[in-house]
């Protein structure tokens, strides 16, 4: 009878051990992984001005990097947390009175059964949508503690990224179990990819929201900078994401009786600034990073649920880099067909 060999048991104890135990770090830094990602996109983003900052410009490394962490907190993290607070704000209220808000609602739609005799309105519950909206609020109220953490393990991270750029490079080296030239594939394809993720798509949204503001303010809509918010997040969602904010305001304008407002503002939306979504992608996101649209899809779909409203950003870095592991895991491990069996078939 054949005998493991004692030092694949070894081996195979010691996988096992590493397993375990990463998965139960994994598993508590789970709520806190937005941070671990936003420190990565960060490192990528300024490196080249860090290196730039120490090496021509003269500066000590802890000033340089307390610096850039300073220009991102105020260029990024302020605007990003004013949003976030002008959301939570909104969504409160519309909680408080979702009642009347869905009993306006329900009373526009029943004109639309008044004339084609489609009843919609047995179909709305206003307890079970209230309700849900009462919970959401008290989750996003909630994750926010995890937010603050979260924002405190980035920059905290972030800094010792940046101030030892080298022993990092190295580290990378040492611990992640592939040859140099896959590394390095690896890293230039992330480097491309949160360049797209990070730049690319927040600057297709702004310019989406930028084109949705001219026509509120065309329509004489009301809050048009709040609406501008929510049609710059809704476009980080391919193929459906500009609607998310232009269908509301169409609604609460037709709910309102203006109906010149409403259907102005839904064909705007549709003609104007759905039309230059294609543009826009196609001269902003090719100049840094080609990413398919369905790529972006499935990562905010991964995205949200695990990081909030940063996934929109992180969730399509995340399954970048996954579909790059795999590549290269082909590319290193992978073994073709030989020519003798190709030509059977």
């Amino acid at each position: 009878m054949n005998q493991i060999a004692p030092k694949i048991i070894r081996q195979v104890f010691v996988l096992l051990l590493i397993i375990l135990c990463g998965s139960l770090i994994f598993s508590k830094m789970l709520p806190y992984l937005s941070g671990v990602l936003g420190a990565i996109t960060f490192y990528i983003l300024l490196r080249k001005i860090m290196k730039r900052l120490v090496t021509k410009y003269k500066w000590k490394s802890p000033l340089a990097a307390l610096s850039l962490m300073l220009g991102s907190f105020i260029l990024v993290m302020i605007p990003l947390s004013g949003f976030g607070i002008m959301l939570v704000n909104k969504i409160s209220d519309l909680a408080s009175n979702s009642e009347r808000v869905i009993e306006a609602f329900k009373t526009q739609i029943g004109r639309i059964k008044f004339k084609t005799g489609i009843d919609i309105n047995s179909q709305i519950d206003t307890e079970a949508v209230t309700s849900w909206l009462s919970n959401n609020v008290q989750t996003m109220v909630g994750d926010t503690f995890n937010l603050f953490i979260a924002i405190g393990l980035m920059y905290f991270m972030l800094y010792f990224m940046l101030t030892n750029r080298t022993k990092l490079r190295e580290s990378l080296r040492s611990y992640i179990p592939m040859n140099t030239e896959n590394l390095s594939e690896i890293g230039l394809e992330i480097q491309a990819m949160v360049k797209s993720n990070a730049i690319g798509i927040p600057l297709v949204a702004i310019a989406q929201g930028i084109i949705a503001l001219i026509g509120f303010f065309i329509f004489g809509i009301e809050e048009p900078f709040f609406w501008f918010v929510i049609v710059t997040i809704g476009s980080m969602i391919p193929f459906i994401g500009t609607f998310v904010g232009i269908i509301p305001v169409f609604i609460l304008s037709l709910s309102s009786g203006d109906s010149f407002q409403a259907w102005g503002i839904l064909i705007y939306g549709i003609v104007v600034v759905g039309s230059t979504d294609n543009i826009i992608r196609l001269y902003v996101l090719q100049k840094l990073d080609d990413v398919h649209p369905l790529i972006t899809l499935i990562g905010v779909i991964v995205g949200v649920p695990l990081f909030g409203f940063i996934g929109l950003i992180f969730g399509p870095l995340l399954v970048s880099i996954f579909m790059a592991l795999v590549r290269i895991y082909t590319k290193e491990y992978g073994k073709s067909l030989p020519s003798e069996t190709e030509e059977r078939l």
